[in-house]
């Protein structure tokens, strides 16, 4: 799946658009330091792809997962604006693959000898897998227990009305009934669906709901791979004998591999230990981040603090309308800047609705002007600071309920901090 991602990303151009062609990227706070590679932007895609082969036969696997893991974190980490939630799953994943013996059985590891084949496996390693997928669901149900979704079946009320071209069901996404049916029925899907594919007696049912759900969904909305993604991740909650049978088939066709019972020493108690406790840590925190929004006042689907990384998915309809102007020290004049000149239409569309890209754009803009010279039409000569007060006009619109003010225009966005904090210069919403 991400080896068809790669290829899917390289064949639209998206690698140049998107992570070359841009003057200035996006960066997620504390990770400043990742940067862009240019044109070897693509030999990061090339090592992805590879790896992705690699790790789909389970040659060399534990170094093709671990470097996919950290290539294509990095160019997750390059730019924000790109920022989806199963990118994010992806390197979740990526990262708990690592530890995890996936390259036991039935691999090129164990054809070509490099390691010793194996029957079993511990029950962590799979079930580490299995409480990952259902932290996504879960979370994604709790995100959706919410006013706008509920009780105004907001956004799919406005969003289904433009999908009436859709073969045979086309003209009942029209109704106003159909936005709530599917809020609700969403809803209960992410909240639930994990518990009945738990259960062996309801698991096939509930993978067929998954396999509609997810393909609905990919022919409504442009969400990418995700719909497969998810799709083909929740196997791992069918028995061994179904992925038995499913080995069984691929290896009439491919390389014919036997395995014989091993019996080989426990892993230390040490090792296992430490593993059990690190991934504890790990999950915890995966338990914790989605609700740190609570952590900060004020409206979370207006200010977004504490918004990503939270498996909120499709959840806002939000549009913005920025401009910001640099001043100079003497008369307080100020300059309207030309937002196209630093970034692309994607980048300003994802900047004008989201505060910690509108200060670290200010940022920006302060550096980039900073002792700069500019020429009266009288001749006067006009010199900037180092470091200009940066200002900004931000429309917000939210949900369709028309533009308001989204920031306070005499703030000196170029003076804020970056960080976790609360951003005291963002407007209230008002309803």
């Amino acid at each position: 799946m991400m080896l068809y991602s790669m290829i899917r990303f390289w064949s639209k151009d998206w690698i140049n658009s998107v992570y070359i062609e841009p003057d200035f990227h996006f960066k997620y706070y504390g990770f400043e330091w990742v940067q862009g590679l240019g044109n070897y932007t693509y030999i990061l895609f090339l090592i992805c792809m590879l790896c992705s082969i690699f790790i789909t036969l389970g040659f060399w696997y534990k170094t093709s997962m671990s470097v996919f893991f950290v290539t294509f974190t990095y160019i997750e980490l390059i730019e924000k604006t790109t920022y989806l939630n199963h990118y994010y799953f992806v390197s979740l994943i990526s990262f708990i693959l690592i530890f995890i013996p996936a390259h036991k059985y039935f691999s090129f590891d164990c054809f070509f000898r490099i390691i010793k084949p194996k029957t079993t496996t511990p029950v962590w390693s799979i079930n580490f897998i299995k409480f990952q997928i259902a932290i996504v669901y879960v979370f994604a149900g709790i995100a959706k227990l919410n006013w706008h979704w509920l009780f105004e079946a907001q956004p799919l009320f406005y969003w289904l009305k433009h999908q009436s071209d859709i073969p045979l069901i086309g003209k009942y996404l029209t109704y106003d009934i159909t936005a709530y049916i599917f809020s609700w029925g969403g809803a209960l899907f992410d909240l639930f669906i994990i518990f009945f594919l738990i259960n062996k007696k309801s698991r096939i049912i509930a993978y067929l709901f998954i396999v509609i759900f997810h393909v609905l969904t990919a022919l409504m909305f442009p969400i990418g791979v995700f719909p497969i993604v998810m799709i083909f991740s929740t196997l791992i909650f069918f028995s061994d004998n179904f992925h038995r049978i499913i080995i069984d088939i691929i290896s009439t066709i491919t390389l014919k591999l036997k395995t014989e019972e091993l019996k080989e020493k426990q892993s230390s108690l040490f090792n296992t230990n430490l593993t059990l406790f690190f991934f504890t840590i790990y999950f915890i925190a995966q338990l914790l981040i989605p609700f740190r929004y609570i952590l900060y006042p004020g409206k979370l689907f207006w200010t977004e603090q504490g918004y990503r990384f939270s498996w909120r998915v499709m959840l806002i309809e939000k549009a913005g309308y920025s401009q910001f102007y640099v001043h100079e020290d003497k008369r307080d004049r100020k300059l309207l800047i030309e937002n196209k000149t630093f970034l692309t239409d994607q980048q300003i569309k994802m900047m004008s609705t989201q505060p910690d890209m509108i200060l670290q754009y200010a940022h920006f803009l302060s550096e980039e002007f900073g002792d700069s010279t500019f020429i009266e039409s009288n001749g006067e000569i006009i010199k900037l600071s180092s470091n200009p007060k940066i200002t900004a006009n931000i429309q917000v619109s939210l949900f369709n309920e028309g533009s308001r003010p989204f920031i306070d225009q005499n703030i000196n966005l170029a003076a804020e901090n970056r960080g976790f904090h609360h951003k005291s210069w963002i407007l209230p919403y008002e309803n």
